[in-house]
């Protein structure tokens, strides 16, 4: 695999570089009425910040740096609701200059506006292009479509030879997408050279020590080494926690996917979110890995999903009918954080609760506490709802040894799925 390295090695100094980044940030509409509409702002930053690097690093060293990214799920028509305007303001109020963005048209987004702009660019200008998701190629199943659609991209940035100076290159620095067969993870890389973005390495490094012992030769994690799940359904887990179960000392379940487990050992678990087709699954991994896995013993209930919601700590073997478990109690808190004491490894996906709601937070809160005050440990946040968890509550990022950009790629990684942006950029 060719790095971000290997290309500033070659020169980019006037070179057009296409950069796949993943900018998929929630979006703040707050501020905007009827009355008085205002433009949404990003309401949490972090994959902008973690995609500078590369684009940084490209930019001091001359190159004129084309973005591409994708923002939530437009169905492959332009929707203004999805407009990634929002996120080219915060990215040039990080970089403290202006990033313009290339409109999309009728022609799409590789068309004359974005053409017009990429020509007048200047060595080291930015230009972020819109919504790759207007595009309905950029998912398609279709190869040709698919193929169509990098062919009008790469047009945007190839002005020479393959593989000289001058010429056009490919950045993937979207790891929260290289699990995707995608147009602009996927078929750019087979199209023009292409190199690993610094994001796309870290990740790649750190998951690579999470699944060590495998057949990619990586040392096994140290020990004592600990996962916690959570999240709403045990079926988007299964695969993973049936991959980590022999490699690891304790599994840590929480969230809307312990209540099934709950289940499985015959308890009443109420209103509470439940997947009845994987009780007989979860009873069977409860009997296969022994003391390995922690379920809650306590657990935080209310009739409604509510931020003024009544809340009441119930036995997790006995949630009262009418009410829904909506986070881990606290005596769980502090058995998931005695479990985590002394761990030299921690892989965490997933929040203990509803954290977006204030008395539903706690939970997850003193998990995430818990695996930041791990001396010298190894402890990686698996990007997603539990990235997002650490950013609203509060908690110094710095404090963890790694916070994932993507969750699905995470946990596809550590099922030993082969991820399609990866393969490409290793062919």
């Amino acid at each position: 695999m060719q790095t971000l390295d290997d290309l500033l090695n070659e020169g980019v100094a006037g070179r057009r570089v296409l950069v796949r980044s993943d900018l998929n940030v929630p979006l703040d509409s707050s501020r905007s009425s009827e009355e008085s509409p205002a433009p949404p702002r990003v309401a949490d930053d972090g994959r902008i910040r973690a995609s500078l690097p590369t684009i940084r690093a490209l930019a001091d060293a001359g190159a004129r740096v084309v973005v591409m990214a994708h923002l939530g799920r437009p169905q492959g028509e332009i929707d203004p609701k999805y407009s990634l305007a929002p996120v080219a303001e915060r990215m040039g109020e990080l970089l403290g200059w202006p990033v313009p963005l290339a409109e999309a048209g009728e022609d799409g987004i590789a068309g004359a506006s974005a053409m017009e702009k990429v020509s007048q660019m200047q060595d080291s200008d930015i230009l972020l292009l819109e919504n790759v998701r207007f595009e309905a190629a950029e998912t398609s199943k279709d190869d040709d479509e698919r193929g169509a659609l990098a062919d009008r991209l790469v047009a945007l940035v190839s002005d020479g030879p393959p593989g000289v100076p001058g010429s056009g290159a490919y950045v993937d620095d979207a790891f929260g997408a290289v699990h995707r067969k995608h147009t602009s993870v996927y078929d750019i890389a087979e199209r023009l050279p292409h190199y690993a973005g610094k994001l796309v390495l870290d990740e790649i490094e750190v998951l690579r020590r999470l699944a060590g012992g495998s057949s990619d030769g990586a040392a096994p994690p140290e020990k004592p080494y600990v996962v916690v799940l959570g999240g709403s359904k045990v079926s988007d887990k299964l695969a993973v926690i049936k991959a980590l179960l022999p490699k690891i000392d304790r599994l840590l379940i929480g969230g809307g996917m312990c209540f099934t487990f709950l289940k499985a050992q015959n308890f009443e678990v109420g209103d509470s979110l439940l997947e009845a087709d994987m009780v007989e699954t979860c009873s069977q991994l409860l009997e296969e890995a022994g003391d390995k896995i922690v379920l809650p013993s306590d657990i935080v209930a209310a009739r409604e999903l509510d931020e003024s919601a009544e809340t009441s700590v119930v036995p997790a073997e006995s949630i009262p009918n009418g009410l829904k478990g909506l986070d881990i109690g606290p005596r769980t808190v502090e058995t998931f954080a005695d479990r985590l004491d002394g761990a030299r490894t921690v892989f965490w996906n997933g929040p203990m609760g509803v954290f977006e709601l204030a008395p539903f937070a706690e939970g997850t809160r003193g998990v995430a506490e818990a695996i930041a005050a791990l001396p010298g440990a190894l402890s990686v946040v698996g990007g997603g709802d539990s990235a997002a968890a650490v950013r609203k509550l509060g908690i110094d990022e710095q404090r963890f040894g790694h916070i994932s950009t993507g969750g699905g790629a995470s946990l596809e990684y550590l099922e030993g799925k082969t991820l399609p942006g990866v393969a490409a950029l290793e062919a």
